[in-house]
């Protein structure tokens, strides 16, 4: 991967440029706009107001020019603007905007789906059908197992994220912001713990093996397997930290499903699409999951998730009991058709490994330099530093905060992430020149040192 092959086809400079204070005048005048119209409890990681993105990009309206680490938290993998993407949606905005596939279908829908079916783990027969969101596909992928298991309680796990609905709410393990104020929350919901290598008392070495028996024994003592409709998980999690599950702990997890005839529901939202090196993160250790649940990277910024599964179990659902009037919408597939072309077509799962090859290592290095660095973790381009006080495991999230607050001051755009708000998550668009990553790399470095 070199720097004249990527950017994503962008007509914008590949470059990091600072002009003004970050944010700007310009922004900052928005934002003073923005406080009167729009409510507080929407927030912004940097309020910088964008005009342009694309490649490894993004340009605010002060002529900044940052480099992207965010991807619209992993939305825009194939890069912002993408012609082929763009071109596409044009073309549907012309034909037509909106059916409602329930009313009346069209074929871009059902080619999406043929390509979930395909590409998704296991070589099963399965059905697939499209939401707007990510939250609306793990509520749906929640009400199809209790559906076709006639069984109420659903298990997710400790750090866990899954949307901001009543259900999804629910499943997320973390209490502010997302939860705090807005209960009570959905019922026959339970949590269990995961296997956080970095914090696992007994070591990281014990880790996998020891949290799954944790798990399935709690499972089995306080609710019951052959009660348990679905079990959610994210194959990495993603806004409580990139935590990598130890290795052996989602195999022991999916066999513990298939033996009791629970529903196994990989939360793909984040880790799908190449993200992770594999085309999903399932992979990686082999895992077939029933249902699969995808967003985020499926359409290059247009709402769109899919909810993908075992036939026999997507079959069981009586007709009309599944859909919704914006799910499937035209643009957003024909977004999404143009995005695994993009994937496969441009090795995109390759340029993953990439980008951990070239991220991986000089984190590691930094970690050895600077003893904030507690933890470095993630594969592919889903990549994450968690800060501690020194000498201890301690979070540090102020510490945090300040690291971003200075990246975003000198043109690097990053994100925070964790259920102590202590790490540093990665997630560059697939497409990014080396050398942008490299000077992200640099601003970073340059950060941590004060």
């Amino acid at each position: 991967m070199t720097s004249e092959d990527l950017g994503g086809s962008s007509r914008l400079p590949q470059e990091r440029r600072v002009v003004t204070e970050i944010p700007g005048p310009r922004s900052r005048e928005l934002q003073g706009r923005r406080a009167a119209a729009v409510p507080p409890g929407v927030g912004s990681v940097l309020p910088v107001y964008v005009t342009d993105a694309g490649g490894g990009v993004v340009v605010d309206v002060d002529g900044n020019s940052l480099i992207d680490f965010g991807s619209g938290i992993a939305v825009t993998s194939v890069g912002n603007a993408n012609p082929r993407v763009a071109e596409r949606v044009k073309a549907q905005a012309d034909r037509f905007t909106h059916t409602c596939f329930m009313v009346a279908p069209y074929e871009s829908y059902v080619r999406v789906c043929e390509n979930l079916n395909r590409i998704t783990p296991g070589d099963h027969e399965k059905r697939s059908f499209l939401v707007n969101s990510g939250a609306e596909a793990v509520e749906n992928a929640v009400k199809i197992a209790r559906y076709a298991t006639g069984r109420q309680a659903v298990v997710v796990f400790d750090h866990g994220y899954h949307g901001r609905t009543l259900l999804t709410m629910t499943l997320t393990a973390k209490s502010m912001p997302y939860k705090h104020g807005f209960g009570p929350y959905a019922p026959e919901v339970y949590r269990m713990p995961l296997a956080y290598p970095f914090r696992w008392p007994s070591g990281p070495e014990n880790c996998g093996p020891e949290a799954a028996a944790q798990a399935i024994d709690q499972i089995s003592k306080q609710i019951g397997a052959q009660s348990v409709a679905a079990v959610v998980v994210e194959p990495i999690q993603g806004e409580g930290g990139f935590i990598e599950p130890a290795p052996g702990f989602l195999p022991a997890i999916a066999e513990f499903c298939r033996d009791n005839g629970i529903v196994f529901v990989a939360d793909e939202v984040q880790t799908g699409f190449a993200r992770t090196g594999d085309l999903f993160a399932s992979e990686h250790e082999g895992i077939v999951p029933d249902i699969v649940v995808t967003a985020k990277g499926i359409a290059g910024g247009l709402p769109l998730a899919g909810v993908t599964g075992r036939a026999e179990i997507m079959d069981k659902v009586h007709g009309g009991g599944l859909g919704g009037t914006y799910g499937g919408n035209p643009l957003a597939c024909e977004a999404a058709l143009a995005v695994l072309e993009e994937i496969e077509e441009g090795k995109l799962t390759e340029r993953a490994h990439r980008i951990g090859e070239v991220m991986l290592p000089r984190l590691r290095a930094l970690a050895e330099r600077h003893p904030a660095i507690g933890d470095v973790r993630g594969r592919g381009a889903m990549i994450a530093i968690e800060l501690v006080r020194e000498g201890t495991k301690e979070p540090d999230p102020a510490l945090t905060a300040e690291i971003a607050r200075r990246c975003h001051a000198q043109g690097l755009l990053v994100l925070t992430a964790g259920t102590y708000g202590n790490v540093l998550r990665f997630l560059p668009p697939l497409v990014i020149p080396e050398h942008l990553l490299v000077e992200g790399l640099d601003v970073l470095e340059a950060a941590l040192a004060g």
